[in-house]
Order: structure tokens, then C-alpha cells, then sequence
């Protein structure tokens, strides 16, 4: 294997690592904005329970709190993708056309390409392609 394809290959490793951490961002997004509406939810029966209260201290202490200091989940999210996802996309790009033209996945073709048997139904080179004789 080309020691280029190689390093562009963990390039690549890593933006998929920080891929999936975005993913994992998300749902964090997601399960905070329910744990809040759902909050608004448990103040609701308590109060209608007679625990007027307990309702005013969830109410004020965590009904809308920040997940982070001064910050609610989105916000979280967005200065993630702005300043850290975007750039890493780009760069990985940019190497890519710089280095190969733009091609993606280098890697793992070479590895198709090693792994496959030739000649057999299912291992075609690329999609499309006609089974060798």
C-alpha cells in the first residue's frame, strides 16, 4: 500500500471518528431538550399532586438550566460543528484533492481490491461492473 493512500486513510479513520462523536453530540441535544420538556411535565403533576413547593423548586432550578455553564445544548452543538466539525471536513478534503485528485476511500478500495475473489458473483470490483471470467 502507498504510505500516501495510508495516511490519508487514518485521515479519513479520524473524520469518521469525529463523525460519530457528532452523532453522539446530537443525541445528547436531543435527550437534554426532552429531559426539559418533560421537567415542565413532572412541575405540572406535582403541582396538581399538591406539591406546590417541590413544583416552584424544579421549576426554578431546573426547568431550562443551562447543561453547561451558560450554555443550553444547541449551543453546545453548533460551536462544535462551527469551529471544529467544518474545519475537519475541510481539511480532509482539501488533502484529498491535493493528494488524490478528490477521491475518497482510497483505503479501503485497495483493501476491496486484495480482499475480493475474483470472478465471483457479489465480489465485483466496483458496482456495475461485469463479473470477470
Amino acid at each position: 500500500m502507498d504510505a500516501t493512500v495510508g495516511a490519508l486513510g487514518s485521515l479519513s479513520e479520524a473524520l469518521e471518528a469525529v463523525e460519530a462523536a457528532r452523532g453522539h453530540l446530537y443525541a445528547f441535544h436531543r435527550l437534554c431538550g426532552t429531559a426539559d420538556l418533560t421537567l415542565g411535565d413532572a412541575v405540572e403533576k406535582l403541582r396538581e399532586a399538591g406539591h406546590g413547593d417541590l413544583a416552584d423548586r424544579v421549576a426554578d432550578e431546573l426547568v431550562g438550566r443551562n447543561v453547561l455553564e451558560g450554555r443550553w445544548s444547541f449551543q453546545i452543538v453548533e460551536d462544535y460543528d462551527d469551529h471544529y466539525w467544518s474545519a475537519f471536513r475541510e481539511i480532509e478534503r482539501a488533502a484529498r484533492e491535493e493528494l488524490v485528485q478528490g477521491r475518497r476511500h482510497l483505503y479501503e478500495s485497495e483493501m476491496k481490491e486484495d480482499r475480493r475473489t475474483h470472478g465471483r458473483r457479489h465480489h465485483e470490483s466496483r458496482p456495475g461492473d461485469a463479473v470477470e471470467a
